[in-house]
């Protein structure tokens, strides 16, 4: 039989226990990540301009952004609440990652306690990956996917709650309201997740309508999303430009992120996928046909279902590449969106309500989140959607298979659990999705800065731009307008200055401008001072077209200035420009990596 529970039943204990083991374990995981890296190009992009909001610029209308605004104004109120100091982002990513491990194992209680029998056991089995996996654990610094993946979390959670509490009518419209709030985390994975629910939502309210029970709760869920969505629009024509939002966020943002469709169905191109789906189907036969008392039937059917998780743990055995490794893991979402749209079609005449439109919901969402990335760049904060899957997974197949399944269920969450917290722990601690940064040359460095107390990178980034930090102080007045490139550095956050270039950071993905757009802004902000990094964290290059803007800003700068891995260049006057030209005719060094 099903477990039964209720709020009222003798649980609280155990259930607290549980919830305060899964966030500290998770905690304790973002906090230790903290410890050991710094990823220096992200941790940047988000703080510096966090920074720059926190002293009164307005994305959109003073700066181009094309990204959603919430994180970036979560970090900023931090900021201005408690100051520029780096731990207390820690706090907040630790706090945050905790707590979304803690929601998704609550969501996993609620799929699994009317259609299992050993729901508590399965539902803490799928949870404690996500001390390793969790939305914070793998990438550790405040970022806008594991926000947005919290806050789809917050919604799901409320959904089933007011599913439990019959949807009162208040609650209701304000969970509706709430639906739309992931979308100003992230573009893509909110988009997905808002047309996804509200589709979901139209489609219950159709198949509702045709068993004749009440569909009022679904409409004040849509009347909710719709109202949020045209206040919050309406709140950023007044304070940024609704314009200037749709430029950036969307036309801009799409121009230059948004992927050809061959490579937004490359995830299933893999053609070991087959062979997966086809043990998973021969998991599902043998169960079907397994004998009521078949113990060993019952394993080896979780083995097939399950095999292409144990496949990502062997693999650890067979390849020392670490990018290898984690490629087999991260490769049984496919198989997973799959298995997981074919059973919601096939049960669904057996459920209603949230359980009905949940993991069309989930497929929605995860999709629009591979759009930016495609699965290899996407996948760090979605891991607990993948748990709800699975447990969508189970009770189907519960549905499907009657008592032959439940049997099999704690094989197959052991096997599972065992796979990805292996794997998954190599996943982690082999900084395998962070390998588009320089993280394992060197000594550990932490920051004797005030504004950087507790941020730890390996190799000699920390006491460079420490160096730099001293030099601007005692060298470049405060008022004085500063152009970095390619901007991968804490400078403005960790010194306090106020930025007077439109763009931080130079890559294809948020500069705007090119090589003589950039000298126009360089005469138009009065930027006073060129300060260019030499070797960076960052694998290859972000800066477009180098060469040719380098060749521009020789012509407005000279050198006054060399530090251990950054170049000082001061803006030169009219008279000082033929001085200068001059000179260059005269000698040329054959530098061709700074002007």
């Amino acid at each position: 039989m099903p477990e039964q529970l209720s709020d009222a039943e003798p649980h609280q204990g155990l259930d607290c226990g549980i919830g305060a083991f899964l966030f500290l374990a998770t905690a304790a995981i973002v906090v230790w990540q903290n410890s050991r890296l710094g990823v220096l190009w992200d941790l940047s992009f988000i703080l510096e301009y966090s920074h720059r909001i926190s002293v009164g610029d307005v994305p959109y209308r003073d700066f181009p952004f094309p990204y959603a605004p919430l994180t970036f104004l979560a970090q900023a109120g931090i900021i201005k609440l408690t100051g520029p100091v780096f731990w207390h982002h820690t706090v907040y990513c630790a706090v945050v990652g905790g707590l979304g491990t803690v929601l998704t194992w609550r969501i996993l209680l609620n799929q699994l306690r009317d259609a299992i029998s050993s729901a508590r056991l399965v539902a803490f089995l799928l949870a404690v990956p996500l001390t390793i996996l969790g939305i914070y654990s793998i990438y550790p610094h405040p970022f806008y996917d594991p926000d947005c993946t919290f806050v789809i979390l917050i919604c799901i959670l409320l959904l089933q709650r007011l599913e439990q509490l019959r949807f009162p009518a208040l609650p209701s419209f304000f969970t509706g309201a709430l639906l739309v709030v992931p979308l100003f985390f992230k573009q893509n994975t909110g988009i997905a997740f808002l047309a996804s629910a509200m589709l979901a939502l139209a489609g219950l309210i159709v198949i509702e309508r045709g068993r004749q029970r009440p569909i009022g709760s679904y409409l004040l869920l849509i009347a909710g999303a719709a109202l949020a969505l045209a206040f919050a629009l309406l709140l950023i024509h007044f304070v940024a430009g609704l314009g200037n939002y749709h430029q950036w966020t969307f036309r801009f943002a799409a121009a230059r992120r948004f992927p050809p469709f061959k490579d937004m169905i490359a995830i299933y191109r893999d053609p070991a996928l087959l062979w997966w789906f086809v043990a998973f189907a021969a998991g599902v036969l043998v169960l079907w046909l397994a004998r009521p008392r078949s113990r060993l039937l019952v394993v080896v059917a979780g083995a097939l279902m399950s095999a292409p998780f144990i496949w990502s743990m062997i693999y650890l055995l067979l390849d020392q590449d670490r990018s290898g490794r984690a490629e087999r893991l991260v490769a049984v979402w496919p198989l997973l969106l799959i298995v997981s749209l074919m059973l919601a079609l096939l049960t669904l005449r057996r459920h209603s309500g949230v359980a009905l439109i949940l993991p069309f919901i989930l497929i929605g969402t995860v999709h629009g989140a591979f759009l930016s990335q495609q699965l290899w760049g996407s996948t760090y904060a979605l891991w607990p959607l993948l748990m709800l899957l699975l447990a969508g997974n189970f009770t189907a197949l519960v549905g499907l298979l009657r008592q032959r399944f439940d049997r099999a269920l704690i094989p197959l969450s052991t096997l599972l659990t065992l796979s990805l917290l292996v794997s998954g722990a190599f996943y982690l601690h082999s900084n395998a999705r962070l390998a588009y940064a320089d993280l394992s040359k060197g000594n550990l460095h932490h920051s004797g800065l005030p504004a950087l107390q507790g941020l730890s990178v390996r190799g000699s980034w920390i006491p460079e731009f420490e160096e730099l930090v001293r030099y601007a102080d005692r060298n470049i007045p405060r008022e004085d307008g500063i152009l970095m490139l390619p901007g991968e550095d804490l400078f403005y956050y960790a010194t306090g200055r106020r930025p007077r270039f439109p763009v931080l950071m130079f890559d294809h993905t948020i500069n705007p401008y090119s090589p003589e757009e950039i000298v126009v802004q360089v005469h138009a902000r009065d930027i006073r001072w060129l300060i260019i990094k030499d070797a960076i964290q960052l694998q290859g290059q972000p800066l477009e077209k180098k060469e040719h803007l380098f060749e521009l800003l020789r012509q407005e700068f000279k050198r006054v200035d060399s530090l251990s891995n950054y170049e000082i260049y001061s803006r030169m006057m009219p008279g000082e420009k033929d001085n200068e030209q001059d000179d260059d005719r005269d000698q040329n060094d054959g530098d061709s990596s700074s002007p």
